[in-house]
Order: C-alpha cells, then structure tokens, then sequence
C-alpha cells in the first residue's frame, strides 16, 4: 500500500448526504474476483445516462472538476453494505482523500462517514477526514468563488490548506483547517501499512513464537 503523506489535488463537489455503498459502486460491478477495474463503476447510476453517455447533470462530470483528487461530499458518506469494492472504486477513479461532515441532528450526530467504509478506507490507503460542518461549509464557499479549488492535505501536521489553482508559490493561501485523526489509521497511511503490512511489522515476533512452539503438542 502506498504511504499517504502529503497531497496536493484539485477539489471535487458531491454535495449530497447518505450516499450508500450501492450508489458508491453498484452491485452489477461485484462479479469480478480482481481488486482492479472499479474506476468505470464509480457512481455509475449517477454518472451515465441510459445510452451509456456521460450524464451532464451529475457533478462529477462538469469540466472543473475533471482530474479531482480530494472529494467533499455529504455526511454517512459511504453507508449501507460493508463492501469493499466501495472503496477501491473511489481510490481508483483517483481520489485520494473524502473530506464529509458531522452533522448534529437534535441530541444525536450524524458522522462524516459509514464506520465499515472508513475502516476499509484506512486497509487501503483512502484518507478520509471528518470535519465539523461548518469548516466543511468553509470549502464549499471557497469553490464557489474558485473555479478550480485546491487543497493540500498534510496528514503529519493534520492540516487541509485552501490554493486558488493558479496561485503563485509566494501568495498566501486562502485558509488552513487543523483536522483530526485517530493515531492508529494515521500511523497506517503515513507508513503504507495495509492488514499485512501492519502485521509484517510483528515478524520477529511471529519468528520468535515459530521457533518456540512445539506444534506436537497440539497434534
């Protein structure tokens, strides 16, 4: 798995809530036995037309977000079924960070993201970032006054920095938003451990238990 670090990518805008694994990546597109080949699938109720042409309604085909790799969708982004495939479908289009908001709905609170989609996101190198939505807010702002908004995520310094994209090295950026992470999923990216990797770094370990275990015993 890839090592996240540092990225900086253009802005794209699904500005809708509960967007379901299903929607994410239809179930026609879980025949296959490859973790390759999803990118097509992505969103494609949305994204099509029933002759197969590109839909013009839906966001993701309008010119200013073409090459997007930092997605700011709705809050329980990711909800439903616990497939996999959701995420390779969004990490394969290109996208390498899904930024959702919390959202307080009475008493409770909604989060940014389904909890299986966010777990599998971190197995396979996707950021994703929950923000209050007000900071949130703060992004969608930013686009409508940029045609191409762009973000620097700084996963070590857990900060998001706002760029028109055009501007200059010497020019100040728009705005910084600090985020938060849990330790272990930023541990993971920022050192491109996925489930094996993570447990590779047990081997001597593992080695250690091999060497010692009488495997008679359990015969």
């Amino acid at each position: 798995m890839e090592a996240f670090t540092t990225h900086r990518g253009i802005v794209a805008l699904l500005d809708r809530g509960n967007i379901d694994t299903d929607q994410i990546i239809p179930k026609q597109f879980l025949k296959s036995i490859k973790k390759t080949g999803y990118e097509d699938g992505l969103f494609f109720d949305w994204r099509y037309l029933d002759d197969g042409s590109d839909n013009p309604d839906f966001e993701l085909n309008q010119a200013r977000f073409a090459d997007a790799s930092i997605l700011v969708a709705g809050n329980n982004f990711g909800c439903g079924s616990s497939r996999e495939h959701a995420v390779w479908a969004v990490a394969q289009y290109g996208f390498k960070v899904v930024i959702a908001p919390r959202v307080a709905m009475g008493h409770d609170t909604v989060p940014g993201f389904a909890d299986i989609f966010r777990n599998n996101s971190i197995k396979n190198g996707l950021l994703t970032i929950e923000l209050p939505v007000e900071q949130v807010d703060r992004i969608k702002e930013a686009l409508k006054h940029n045609e191409r908004l762009e973000l620097t995520v700084d996963l070590p310094q857990q900060k998001i920095i706002l760029h028109t994209a055009d501007e200059e090295p010497e020019e100040e950026a728009l705005e910084t938003i600090a985020f938060e992470v849990d330790e272990g999923a930023k541990q993971r990216l920022t050192q491109g451990l996925d489930d094996i990797g993570l447990t590779l770094t047990q081997e001597d370990k593992l080695n250690s238990f091999e060497e010692q275990h009488n495997a008679q015993m359990y015969s």
